[in-house]
């Protein structure tokens, strides 16, 4: 059983449809009478670009197109990637933009390698405006110093992205780990070195990392732990019943680009069901990432 097989029969997430992508033709009232007569229904600001900058960065090897869905409780994204494999899903709260103004639900069609390209050329603190006309077709990125008047604009264009959202139900997980998320990542590119599959098994103090690959194996334990000085090396463990699922160390890898979003991650785990990989955001967003575990032969 592949790995999407193994979502598509847990009934958590399903397959997209095939996904067509296009530009969008610029609206003809636009073009007719000038866009200044065009009323702006989106603009939302963040004090700081690199919080978007950093997003971005984690999803774009994962996802190429995606829909931005932005309404009055924030702007979201939720993509699965090419392989069908991995499903993003990033929820930035109204509370994350001050201000933030969305008069209408909109669906912004972007391609994130066009998207890495406007943002590189903002400063990590730089305030960073998104905008949008009715009927957009381009999303409008205004970038401004923290430290002078300069004042940086761009327009991406759109694209119709024919894409169905996915339902993710709750789900009570058997364990959750919480862990420092640069840790989680050291310990995934080490076992890479040795395997494409990692084993994470989960008991009432620990959880351990484990792989087997043609030049050896390697393994990785923690055990909980409270840092009374610093609540970022914390390890917390909550458990309902022992865990061991497989999975594939490329794709946890590719997660662990979004480590410089937040200093814990948080690990939850259900037999045969998805794992979940989340780094919390301020103004309890989140960037969350799901990933199919590995069963029989291809463990």
């Amino acid at each position: 059983m592949s790995c999407i097989e193994g979502i598509s029969h847990l009934r958590l997430v399903h397959p997209l449809r095939d996904t067509h992508t296009k530009h969008k033709s610029k609206d003809k009232t636009a073009a007719r009478y000038g866009r200044g007569l065009i009323k702006t229904v989106l603009e939302a600001r963040l004090e700081q670009a690199n919080l978007l900058k950093k997003v971005v960065d984690a999803i774009k090897d994962l996802v190429q197109d995606c829909n931005f869905d932005c309404n009055d409780s924030g702007i979201a994204l939720q993509a699965m990637d090419n392989s069908h494999v991995a499903l993003v899903s990033m929820m930035l709260k109204s509370d994350s933009f001050s201000p933030f103004r969305c008069d209408r639900n909109l669906a912004l069609g972007i391609n994130l390698t066009s998207l890495t390209k406007v943002l590189r050329c903002a400063q990590n603190e730089d305030i960073l405006t998104l905008k949008a006309e009715d009927a957009p077709d381009v999303v409008n990125l205004v970038f401004e110093s923290s430290e002078n008047d300069r004042v940086s604009e761009y327009d991406i264009k759109l694209m119709d992205i024919d894409q169905e959202h996915l339902g993710i139900p709750d789900t009570e997980y058997a364990a959750t780990i919480s862990m420092p998320s640069a840790e989680f990542q050291r310990i995934c590119r080490d076992l890479q070195a040795l395997s494409e599959s990692v084993t994470i098994e989960c008991t009432k103090d620990s959880v351990k990392f484990s792989c087997n690959g043609d030049i050896g194996n390697g393994s990785v334990s923690l055990r909980q732990h409270t840092n009374v000085d610093d609540e970022a090396k914390n390890i917390e463990i909550n458990l309902t019943e022992p865990v061991a699922l497989t999975f594939s160390l490329k794709y946890l890898v590719n997660f662990c680009k979004a480590t410089g979003l937040s200093s814990q991650v948080k690990l939850c785990l259900s037999n045969e069901v998805p794992l979940l990989v989340e780094y919390g955001l301020q103004n309890n967003s989140h960037l969350r990432f799901y990933l199919a575990p590995k069963i029989g032969d291809e463990e």
